[in-house]
């Protein structure tokens, strides 16, 4: 029996415009998220990943497409409808320092979203939060801790229990890693496994730690000025990347073997990442790319199937 995509993006574009100049920030991008997977999202700074996310979210207003969640669009809800649709989805952002309201206690942070939805009475609040502290690995005595006495592993804990609190399906992970310590960054990782293992939970993982993404996701999907390059199953993207870019960032990837790494050869992306105020006409990627051809230069590929649950936006791939 076929699994139905718990959210389901279609032809998602969200555009910003400043002094008559449009921002493509993400441009028609289609996929789908299915129950208790992690999709890994990839890409570059600017690429247009937390755009998309945000977008996806609705923190940020759609400019067109569609987002269905569960079976239904959401791009018609508002107010009550929006605030609703937080019991099933909910996000972590990246810096645990600034996500923090540093006048609440680790306590109150926790129970806000409780407050916010009016679930459970006072004393059912302090008791899930305790739970919640307990479940991502911090004292229940932290509870009345202030944001400034923590560390940033800790704090981001407290951002993961917050968005445990109301049982969500979905969250997402807006690059939870990118402030933390190298030696930091495995535990939290190590906890969203854990804890997607014990809830059932549904990760959209946004993240430069293409190492770490591996090791996290069920599928990849690889992003560049805004578009989307390439999806497939993890192990098949890492094993056998079809589009230039994915192959030129998994290139960048050291092993730690000495033999290997002498042996292999990198693919080094020259030039710069274009605006995406003013992308190039046909394959956003054309400049830079080794490969190339003219065609490449003149339209725009679209994304498709190359092998099954495989898909790349590339000319040249047959």
């Amino acid at each position: 029996m076929e699994v139905a995509p718990l959210i389901q993006i279609k032809n998602l574009r969200k555009y910003f415009s400043y002094k008559g100049k449009t921002l493509r920030a993400v441009d028609n991008i289609s996929f789908d998220v299915y129950p208790q997977e992690t999709l890994g999202l990839v890409g570059e700074s600017g690429c247009g990943k937390t755009a998309l996310a945000r977008a996806l979210m609705r923190l940020y207003e759609p400019t067109s497409g569609d987002i269905i969640f569960k079976g239904e669009s959401i791009l018609s809800y508002k107010g009550k409808a929006i605030k609703s649709l937080r019991h099933d989805m909910q996000y972590i952002f990246q810096d645990p320092y600034a996500s923090l309201n540093p006048r609440m206690t680790a306590g109150e942070i926790i129970a806000e979203p409780l407050n916010i939805h009016n679930v459970l009475n006072s004393s059912e609040r302090q008791t899930r939060v305790l739970e919640l502290l307990e479940l991502v690995g911090l004292r229940s005595g932290y509870a009345s801790r202030f944001p400034h006495e923590f560390s940033g592993g800790q704090r981001q804990r407290i951002g993961i229990a917050r968005a445990l609190a109301l049982n969500p399906r979905l969250i997402v992970c807006d690059e939870p890693i990118a402030a933390l310590d190298v030696s930091i960054q495995a535990q939290i990782v190590n906890l969203l496994k854990y804890l997607q293992e014990e809830m059932g939970l549904t990760y959209l993982f946004i993240s430069h730690d293409l190492a770490m993404v591996k090791y996290l996701s069920t599928r990849v999907a690889v992003m560049y000025l805004g578009h989307l390059m390439e999806l497939a199953p993890s192990q098949d993207l890492y094993e056998n990347p079809l589009h230039p870019y994915t192959q030129g960032l998994l290139s960048a990837i050291p092993i730690p073997d000495p033999q290997i790494e002498k042996k292999r050869t990198q693919i080094l992306l020259t030039g710069e990442v274009p605006s995406p105020i003013n992308p190039p006409k046909g394959c956003v990627f054309c400049t830079r790319c080794p490969m190339a051809e003219k065609i490449c230069f003149e339209k725009r590929p679209h994304i498709r199937e190359i092998s099954p649950g495989h898909q790349a936006a590339c000319h040249l791939i047959p």
